[in-house]
């Protein structure tokens, strides 16, 4: 098993396990064995493997990032984040197009879980602001908002840190203007991340690990350049070995 040099750095990974099953999810995690990532789980998994595959990460020492982007009424969304929170997850999210309002809710559903129960952590809450998958066009006559992306993310991005949450996903792109906007501590996850010579598949904006931890990421969130990959173990090291580049 080939050793970990970097772990603090190996933590700021976020592997997507976006799959049908929990079997084909724990085949993956066993390939990965060793290397202190995050595990991202995402609609597909936990609609079918619910929280008890969620519990039984953290039972081996993961941290899980809760991938559902809820986006409803704040009541709704202030019970769901009741709910995720009793889970144990480390980070979970929302969508900053719900409004300041319904993330607040998300946040007084956090607390209200940590003051029941003082065992529990509190996890980071983070809005997603404008897909990876978004371009410009989509955005502006299907969507509706007018402007560039990057106007749009940093819009979200402000009323996301008004109503206290503790970041957002964005783009690789927008990292450095969101730390600008909302501070050096505001988190920045940021998916549409490719490893150097990868095709983009379906990311309109998208960097290489190297760029987006020098453009100032928190985070990055890689799914198929690593679970699709002939060696998924060799391709997440050689990822990280891209992110350990882009910090020196």
């Amino acid at each position: 098993m080939t050793s970990i040099t970097n772990e603090k750095l190996a933590q700021r990974l976020m592997v997507a396990l976006d799959y049908p099953d929990d079997a084909s999810a724990r085949e993956m995690i066993r390939k990965l064995e060793g290397i202190p990532c995050y595990m991202k789980v995402g609609m597909q998994l936990f609609y079918q493997a619910g929280p008890k595959f969620v519990e039984e990460l953290k039972s081996l020492g993961y941290s899980v990032f809760l991938d559902l982007k809820m986006h409803d009424i704040p009541n709704t969304v202030k019970s769901g984040a009741n709910s995720i929170t009793k889970l144990g997850v480390d980070m979970f999210n929302v969508h900053a197009a719900g409004g300041s309002a319904m993330m607040s809710a998300a946040m007084q559903g956090v607390e209200e879980a940590l003051a029941a129960d003082s065992s529990l952590k509190r996890p980071w809450v983070i809005a997603v602001t404008q897909l990876t998958s978004t371009n410009e066009l989509t955005m502006n006559e299907e969507i509706g908002i007018p402007g560039s992306v990057e106007d749009a993310v940093i819009r979200y991005a402000k009323l996301t840190a008004a109503a206290g949450l503790d970041g957002v996903v964005a783009s690789p792109l927008e990292a450095e203007g969101i730390k600008s906007a909302c501070g050096a501590d505001f988190l920045t996850v940021t998916p549409g991340i490719r490893p150097a010579g990868s095709a983009a598949d379906d990311q309109s904006r998208t960097k290489t690990p190297g760029q987006a931890i020098n453009g100032g990421c928190d985070y990055i969130v890689v799914g198929r350049p690593i679970t699709a990959a002939a060696d998924p173990r060799a391709a997440a090291l050689q990822i990280l070995a891209e992110m350990e580049h882009g910090q020196a």
